[in-house]
């Protein structure tokens, strides 16, 4: 029997040998994980780590019971005391979850959060859509000014700027308070109700649960037929417009170029007023990058107290593959300084010993333990992209001296064996 992953979901290898799955080697993924980590420092983000699954009835809560994600896509099982689990399939409830029933809230200081981990959907698998994907995602609880929504899109955007990420998208939206929400429901239906059956059967649904997700739409009669529907921004009461036109000022203070989309909702039933995807012309179909807004009653529906809060989440993947297809400048693969080649058991033993010092040194060292030739040795070194290649015998071994090779200009260089580390150092610069 031949075993291969299951459909949906892919390994992270050392290296990938074919040009379309360049983005699944894992030194990209540790230099985007450090590119991440390092822009949440930077803005004052803490990281916070939640199960892979939760009780399911936190993302029917969370989430929204009419969402896709509750609705069709969750990965949810019993366990064996027939409890419903669910594997998570966003971040942002777990996150609220935890602050939540560990009182983070009553800590002094900001709260702000980010987390990287994988998610599960149940989705058609296609370019840039996976049933196991990677999301960063960030929270920021207890402001609601429309400053810490723009810090947050600042965020995602300057997390893209130092990957190299050119040509994105900012669209923005607001989808208003509850008062917003409820005036401009009724305005939906009013226009929608005449055209009922001329809606995508999903529509018809959405019609009933959530008649806003119909704005979400990909079918191309449903995009007809909202081309002169009502918009949101028509409907929304003074504080949502007020915090909305500040949201943008906000934006052209800091120079970041956006497009107002009226129509944009985004995924998830827990957002009100600021809601925000970037996407990349790269990606084809499946085209946003990431997205967030904010949901400030989310909080109190999960317990606690009723605190304002704003976050994003960015897929890790899409993030590889438009940089590749970008061209974007990853660092260079991890690869040894040092390739020592023992010749003998006695100069094995030794070398042995010599590599592992090196590498309590901080100097990345590799040692040939298969005993082949010394031209087998070399290409080995070479494969490994090794700065530099070092043969020990028994007469290296005698007088504590060898010929250090450096691998690109094979230019060779005498060093006593006791003064290694310090020679490397000296030749790395």
């Amino acid at each position: 029997m031949e075993y291969t992953a299951p459909k949906g979901v892919f390994d992270i290898i050392p290296f990938e040998p074919k040009e379309e799955d360049k983005w699944r080697e894992s030194h990209r993924w540790n230099y985007l994980e450090t590119i991440l980590r390092e822009t949440a420092n930077d803005y004052g983000y803490q990281e916070i780590r939640t199960p892979i699954f939760e009780k399911t009835e936190l993302f029917v809560r969370g989430v929204g019971e009419s969402s896709d994600i509750v609705s069709k896509e969750m990965y949810t099982f019993l366990d064996r005391a027939e409890r419903s689990m669910t594997l998570r399939p966003e971040g942002t409830a777990s996150a609220m979850r935890s602050l939540v029933e560990n009182r983070l809230y009553q800590h002094p200081g900001l709260q702000k959060y980010f987390y990287i981990g994988p998610m599960f959907r149940y989705e058609r698998q296609q370019a840039g859509r996976y049933r196991q994907h990677h999301q960063f995602g960030a929270e920021a609880i207890g402001i609601g000014k429309a400053e810490q929504d723009v810090e947050l899109i600042d965020m995602v955007c300057e997390i893209y700027r130092r990957l190299g990420l050119k040509n994105l998208n900012v669209m923005i939206n607001s989808v208003g308070d509850a008062a917003s929400r409820t005036s401009y429901k009724e305005a939906l239906v009013s226009f929608l109700t005449p055209q009922f059956e001329q809606l995508s059967a999903e529509s018809k649904i959405r019609f009933s649960k959530n008649i806003l997700r119909i704005l979400d739409s990909k079918d191309p009669k449903d995009q007809k037929i909202l081309e002169g529907a009502p918009t949101i921004l028509d409907h929304l009461t003074p504080d949502a417009k007020q915090h909305f036109e500040q949201v943008l000022r906000l934006l052209d203070s800091l120079k970041l170029s956006y497009t107002v989309n009226p129509k944009l909702v985004r995924g998830l039933d827990y957002y009100n007023k600021t809601v925000f995807e970037i996407t990349s012309g790269e990606l084809g179909a499946q085209n946003s990058l990431g997205g967030g807004g904010r949901y400030d009653n989310l909080t109190e529906s999960l317990g606690g107290p009723n605190l304002p809060s704003v976050g994003f989440a960015t897929g890790m993947e899409r993030i590889l593959q438009t940089m590749i297809k970008q061209n974007a400048p990853f660092p260079q693969t991890p690869h040894p300084t040092l390739f020592i080649i023992p010749l003998g058991e006695a100069s094995l033993s030794w070398s042995f010993e010599l590599v592992c010092k090196l590498r309590h040194e901080n100097i990345s060292a590799e040692i040939d333990l298969s005993g082949k030739k010394v031209q087998q040795g070399l290409q080995l070194a070479n494969q490994l992209q090794a700065d530099f290649c070092l043969v020990i015998g028994d007469e290296e071994l005698t007088h504590r001296t060898g010929k250090l090779k450096k691998m690109v200009t094979r230019e060779s260089f005498d060093v006593s064996l006791d003064n290694l580390a310090a020679k490397l150092r000296e030749l790395k610069g």
